[in-house]
C-alpha cells in the first residue's frame, strides 16, 4: 500500500495579510517614537558634539578681521638694481667678452624684492631701507592686483626705514598701532610676500622679546637698533611688511631673521619708524641730535669699582668731546647719567636713541651720579653729523692694571704722551698668564690714563690707586688706552 504525504500550501491571501500587518506596526511606532521625542540619539551627541554643516554656526578665527584689515594696504615692492656683473653673474658674459673685451664697469640689472604697506591715502608706503636702497626701478603692486610706479621719498640707513610713494586713487591704507603700549605675549601678525612669490601670506605668532639690539641685519646693519622679537614667521620677501597686533594695527616693520634659528624674526617699533617717517616725508632727511660723548654701559663691577651700588642703573661717560655740547654742559669723563629729559636712564641702547630722537637745539636737563652724589645739569643738544661723528671717538686715554693683579707697568715717556695725546698715564710692560689682568683682556702696551676715576701720574699712583679699590671691593675699574680706543675695564683686585 503505498502513503501518500499531502504538501500543505497556504494561501496567498496569507502573505498579503502578514505583510500589511507588519506596516501597520512600524507606522505606528514610528509615530509613537516621534510624540515621545523617541528619535535615536548619535555618538556624537552623545558625547557632547554636534556638528553643523552651516558655516555661520562656526566660531570666528579673531585673526580674520585683522587680515581683512591690513591686508588691502599691503604691498608687494619689485626693486630693480643696477651692480656690478661678476663671472658667473651673467649667463652671456663669454660672449660680451668675446665682442668686446673685459669690462670691469659693466654692470647689470639686478631685481630684488621685498614687501611695504601704506600708511596715508595719498599714497606714502613704509618699507625698508635694505629693500630699496640704490633702486634703478621700483614697482609696487596691491593686494588688489593693481600695479604702480614708485619713487623714493627718502631712506634711513641708520634705522633701515625707508618711504616711496606711488600715485593711485582710493588706495587702502593700514592704521598705525603704539608700539610702546607693547607686551611680550601680546599677539603678532605678520604680512607680507615671502620668497617673493608667495604674495599676500600672514603668519601669527606673539611678541617674544622687546629692545633687541647689536644685530647683524643683511643687506646692512643700522646704527640704531630697538627691535620687536616675535615667533611669526619671517622669510627673505617679508621685509618691509608689517607686523600688526589683533586690532589690525601695524605696530612694527619686518626687517630681519635670524637663518640659524627658528621661529626668531625681528621688526622696528611702529613708533621709531613712523618718527623718522615723519621727517622723511616732511624733508627727505632725518636730523638727529647728540650729546658728544662715548659711553659705557655700567656693569654691576664698573659700578663697584666707582663705589656705585651694584643696582643702578645709568650709562657711564669713558670720554668727552672737546667743544661737544656735553663738554659746555659741564659733562664729565666718568659721570654716570642716570637721568635724561626727566625719564630714568638704564639701556645704553635706548639711550643713545632718545638722544638722537630729542630735536636739534633743545635744552634738557640731565642728571649724572659723580663721585656718589647726583648732580643737575642742562644740556644743548647738537646736530648729529659725519664730522661731530669722527671728532666723538674717544680721546686717547689710558687704562688701570695693578701689578697685584698679575700686571707690570712702567711711566710713560714725554714722546709717548704727546704721541697718543695724554698728559698722565703708566704703560703695561707685562701681563701674567691667567691672571686677573689676563682675564680682563689686557695687554702690553695698554696705557692705564686712570683708575677709580682718579689720573694716573706714576707707577706709584697706579700702585696705591689699585691698593685702594682693593680696600673698598673686588674691582678697580681702569680706563684703557689702546691705540686711541679707550675703554673701562673691570679689572678683579680681591678673590
Amino acid at each position: 500500500m503505498t502513503r501518500v504525504t499531502r504538501e500543505f500550501t497556504r494561501p496567498r491571501n496569507y502573505y498579503l495579510a502578514a505583510a500589511a500587518l507588519i506596516l501597520i506596526g512600524l507606522l505606528i511606532g514610528l509615530g509613537l517614537s516621534a510624540g515621545f521625542d523617541l528619535q535615536r540619539v548619535s555618538t556624537a551627541a552623545r558625547n557632547g558634539l554636534q556638528l553643523s554643516t552651516n558655516p555661520a554656526d562656526l566660531p570666528e578665527s579673531p585673526f580674520v578681521s585683522v587680515v581683512e584689515r591690513a591686508l588691502p594696504a599691503v604691498v608687494f615692492v619689485d626693486v630693480k638694481k643696477k651692480v656690478a656683473a661678476a663671472d658667473g653673474d651673467d649667463p652671456h658674459s663669454d660672449l660680451f667678452r668675446r665682442f668686446f673685451g673685459d669690462n670691469p664697469q659693466r654692470r647689470m640689472v639686478r631685481p630684488t624684492s621685498g614687501s611695504g604697506f601704506i600708511i596715508d591715502p595719498s599714497g606714502y608706503i613704509l618699507t625698508n631701507n635694505h629693500v630699496v636702497s640704490n633702486a634703478d626701478d621700483i614697482n609696487v603692486t596691491l593686494n588688489d592686483g593693481r600695479s604702480f610706479k614708485a619713487t623714493v621719498i627718502g631712506t634711513d640707513p641708520e634705522t633701515d626705514v625707508a618711504v616711496i610713494k606711488i600715485e593711485g586713487r582710493n588706495l587702502p591704507v593700514i592704521p598705525l598701532g603704539d608700539s610702546d603700549k607693547l607686551r611680550v605675549g601680546d599677539y603678532a601678525i605678520a604680512i607680507g610676500n615671502p620668497l617673493g612669490e608667495l604674495k599676500g601670506s600672514v603668519t601669527m605668532g606673539i611678541i617674544s622679546a622687546q629692545g633687541r639690539s647689536n644685530l647683524n641685519i643683511w643687506g646692512g646693519t643700522p646704527g640704531f637698533q630697538d627691535f620687536i622679537q616675535t615667533d611669526a614667521s619671517i622669510n627673505f620677501g617679508n621685509s618691509g611688511g608689517p607686523l600688526c597686533n589683533i586690532r589690525g594695527e601695524a605696530i612694527g616693520i619686518n626687517t630681519a631673521i635670524n637663518p640659524g634659528g627658528q621661529g626668531i624674526g625681528f621688526a622696528i617699533p611702529i613708533n621709531l619708524a613712523g618718527h623718522v617717517a615723519e621727517q622723511l616725508v616732511a624733508t627727505g632727511t632725518v636730523k638727529r641730535a647728540m650729546l658728544g660723548v662715548y659711553l659705557a654701559p655700567l656693569t654691576p663691577e664698573l659700578a663697584e669699582g666707582f663705589g656705585i651700588a651694584a643696582t643702578q642703573e645709568g650709562v657711564l661717560i669713558q670720554s668727552v668731546n672737546p667743544g661737544s655740547a656735553a663738554e659746555k654742559a659741564g659733562i664729565k669723563r666718568n659721570d654716570v647719567i642716570v637721568e635724561f629729559d626727566g625719564v630714568p636712564v638704564g639701556d645704553l641702547q635706548k639711550f643713545r636713541l632718545k638722544v638722537a630722537d630729542t630735536p636739534v637745539g633743545k635744552r634738557v636737563p640731565l642728571a649724572v651720579l659723580r663721585e656718589g652724589k647726583r648732580v643737575t645739569l642742562n644740556v644743548t643738544l647738537a646736530e648729529r653729523s659725519t664730522e661731530a661723528l669722527a671728532q666723538a671717538r674717544p680721546q686717547p686715554q689710558p687704562t688701570e692694571r695693578p701689578t697685584l693683579a698679575g700686571l707690570q707697568v712702567r711711566d710713560l715717556t714725554g714722546s709717548e704722551k704727546s704721541e697718543l695725546s695724554v698728559k698722565t698715564g703708566v704703560v703695561i710692560t707685562d701681563v701674567e698668564d691667567g691672571s686677573a689682568a689676563n682675564d680682563a683682556g689686557l695687554r702690553a702696551g695698554d696705557v692705564i690714563e686712570e683708575v677709580g676715576g682718579k689720573s694716573v701720574a706714576s707707577v706709584g699712583d697706579f700702585t696705591k690707586l689699585v691698593r685702594d679699590a682693593r680696600t673698598r671691593g673686588n674691582f678697580a675699574v681702569l680706563l684703557r688706552n689702546r691705540n686711541g680706543d679707550v675703554a673701562f675695564v673691570p679689572l678683579r683686585v680681591r678673590e
